[in-house]
């Protein structure tokens, strides 16, 4: 074994080097021994070609280019393939691979140490934050959304109940002097396994136990048979996470279809539960605006200002090991497909395509921003400033937006505000 061998060898070691096709791995190897490329030009150009697969764009042969000098070679191959992440995506010859047709996954039950209560996993000083608390009453999720984080953390074949969950809520000590707000849809979707091993039961005796909390169920599913089948607390929020029809047949695999998901929030609207909708993440691709607006007039033509509590946005943010368990998947999604730029800490789109997106989004519900039924509108997970290039205003602190979202909640639901 000659010595540039032995460092190829070591150099792919811990990479994505077999799981690309065979042609490819023939093709990377051939140029590597030719240019002798080193060890972090190597692992880059294999990064490449597995991005390149995934996203169902042109393979590595296609935009390899031809020179003498490494260097060159590397620079050009690193340029072109910026040219096609940086161009905005378009999923009209776009064809999914190896998704699930159907939910295939093991449920458990297990004593757990401690209780998952506790702030929300995405908190930080660096973006503007609701100080939201969370409940994870069940651990991992049984759809397939190409860019959730929830894959990062958790086993995402086993679906996990604590065994102890309601005696601990039951147990659970709250002032009751204070306005909690608590979701249960952060590791693993609200509603998709309805009233299993007693969930809802126990979170519905909660919530009448502690009428100074609001409870959030966020879902993308429209498994809301058990909630119409019953009486709900008052103080139960119902909310639907929503994106266009292109991203969820193409990114948000198994989960319920648009339509579905309005249908299931109008259902209990008319129930008079309050209702809310999470536009996160807002997706660019080739036309998304028009789409994105053709959701936003369906929801305003469905629903009176009244029957909703919040409307929220955001966007794509990926930190790297979920882009790490990305690109070790057999499938194809465009979801990383996009302008990386620093986002405290993580990346996410630049600042003028977040703009744009914030901006249409916000403008579009401007009749739902007025009067006594006004609905409260935020962005998550987002810096400080983007407010104010978006919405025109902003929160000085974390503690004075979540001030600001319980007041409205509050008065939404038509119960006392405690500070």
């Amino acid at each position: 074994m000659n010595s540039y061998e032995q460092k190829f060898n070591t150099a792919i070691q811990n990479t994505f080097y077999t799981n690309l096709p065979e042609n490819e791995q023939n093709f990377i190897k051939e140029k590597a021994f030719l240019h002798k490329f080193s060890n972090q030009e190597l692992k880059q150009i294999i990064n490449i070609a597995r991005d390149l697969e995934m996203w169902d764009e042109r393979g590595i042969e296609e935009i390899f280019p031809e020179h003498s000098q490494r260097k060159v070679i590397f620079t050009r191959l690193v340029k072109r393939y910026q040219e096609i992440r940086d161009t905005p995506n378009s999923y009209e010859e776009f064809t999914l691979k190896n998704i699930p047709k159907e939910q295939k996954f093991t449920f458990k039950v297990a004593e757990k140490q401690g209780f998952g209560l506790g702030l929300c996993p995405v908190a930080s000083e660096k973006t503007r934050c609701c100080n939201l608390l969370t409940l994870d009453a069940v651990e991992s999720c049984g759809f397939d959304c190409s860019y959730c984080s929830i894959q990062s953390f958790y086993n995402q074949n086993t679906i996990t109940f604590d065994a102890g969950f309601k005696e601990k809520l039951l147990n659970l000590n709250l002032d009751p002097h204070k306005t909690y707000h608590i979701g249960t849809g952060q590791a693993s979707d609200s509603l998709m396994f309805g009233n299993r091993e007693g969930i809802l039961d126990a979170l519905f005796e909660f919530a009448r136990a502690n009428p100074n909390v609001i409870l959030e169920f966020k879902t993308k599913s429209d498994n809301i048979k058990y909630l119409l089948e019953n009486d709900l607390p008052k103080n139960i929020l119902c909310t639907w996470s929503l994106n266009t029809p292109t991203i969820i047949e193409n990114e948000e695999h198994l989960t319920a279809s648009l339509e579905k998901r309005i249908n299931a929030a109008r259902k209990l609207a008319d129930k008079g539960v309050k209702v809310g909708f999470h536009f996160h993440p807002i997706v660019e691709y080739v036309g998304y605006l028009d789409e994105y607006q053709e959701v936003y007039e369906k929801l305003i033509l469905k629903f009176d200002p009244s029957e909703v509590a919040l409307v929220s946005f955001g966007t794509l943010t990926f930190i790297k090991p979920v882009i790490k368990q990305l690109r070790g998947r057999e499938f194809h999604t465009k979801i990383t497909q996009i302008p990386h730029e620093d986002a405290s800490g993580k990346t996410s789109y630049p600042d003028s395509t977040k703009v744009e997106m914030f901006q249409h989004a916000y403008k579009s519900f401007k009749s739902w921003q007025e009067g006594e039924d006004k609905v409260f509108f935020y962005l998550c997970m987002e810096e400080h400033q983007m407010w104010a290039k978006t919405f025109g205003y902003q929160y000085a602190t974390n503690n004075d937006f979540e001030h600001a979202m319980l007041g409205a909640y509050c008065q939404k639901l038509g119960q006392d505000y405690f500070i």
